[in-house]
């Protein structure tokens, strides 16, 4: 299945836009003295409402029709539903291979650059380096969920890159605050965010070097189910947890609501 060559760059543009803002994050521990953390509960439940709603009303029922196309009504129906809860498994094991405080999403705030003590026992360098490890594991598959969806939908590409963007740049902190404290170095901390970031464009150059040259109707509908699936799982794993761990329950929601609202409105006007 061929894709005009502008088609391509600008689906690679989206993946290492979604990507780099893990730099913003590591910026903003510098930048200021406290975290926001009304702004990032809003925001983190925007972000999981697009996720959450592009799922089950768009990259699903996607999926579902182009494995019917290939494979009829009823095997379709069962492999979109098995390549989805595939893609939760895969991402699910990810997660579960990453120790809980190396983990990217488990909250890191501003504040614990001025309160290094408690870091300091954690064995810092390990802490340090193994979070910009975690990252870049976690927006691999990321990666390729907003390049592939580029590519086939370009409106859609958007709105998950930008919701993958949003939830970078709390990721961007946790990378930074640890190597910070590793290193002693702002400039070392904020270069470790910013290449962590850089997964999300090799997950991109992935789908197009490897999976490319076998894109075909059916491998389409699979690689959509389970981008389906990795999406639901980190919204309702990650961001949502995240979004009430950092403000009140009641922002979380009204953002989440408020990002399947927009996302519904835009799907209609675009």
């Amino acid at each position: 299945m061929a894709y005009p060559f502008e088609t391509l760059v600008f689906a690679f543009g989206l993946s290492l836009f979604a990507g780099l803002s893990t730099a913003i994050g590591g910026a903003l521990s510098f930048l200021t003295s406290k975290t926001n953390t009304k702004f990032l509960s809003l925001a983190l439940g925007f972000s999981a409402g697009v996720m959450i709603y592009i799922s089950f009303v768009e990259i699903f029922p996607e999926a579902r029709h182009a494995l019917n196309e290939s494979f009829g009504e009823s095997k379709g129906g069962w492999l979109t539903v098995a390549g989805f809860f595939a893609g939760i498994i895969f991402i699910g094991i990810i997660d579960r291979l990453i120790p809980s405080y190396e983990n990217p999403h488990e909250i890191r705030k501003v504040e614990e650059m001025n309160n290094p003590g408690k870091m300091k026992q954690q064995k810092l360098l390990r802490v340090g380096l193994f979070t910009a490890v975690a990252v870049g594991i976690h927006n691999f598959p990321e990666g390729m969920a907003s390049f592939t969806a580029a590519l086939i939908e370009p409106e859609l590409g958007i709105a998950i890159a930008i919701a993958i963007a949003i939830h970078n740049i709390p990721e961007g902190i946790a990378v930074s605050v640890p190597v910070f404290f590793a290193t002693g170095s702002k400039k070392k901390a904020f270069w470790a965010a910013f290449l962590s970031g850089l997964a999300e464009p090799i997950g991109a150059l992935l789908v197009w070097l490897i999976l490319m040259p076998f894109m075909s109707q059916a491998m389409l509908g699979i690689i959509f189910s389970m981008i389906a699936g990795i999406m639901v799982f980190i919204s309702l794993d990650e961001l949502l947890p995240a979004a009430e761990e950092y403000g009140e329950h009641h922002l979380s929601i009204y953002g989440l609501i408020a990002g399947m609202a927009i996302m519904a409105v835009s799907l209609l006007v675009l």
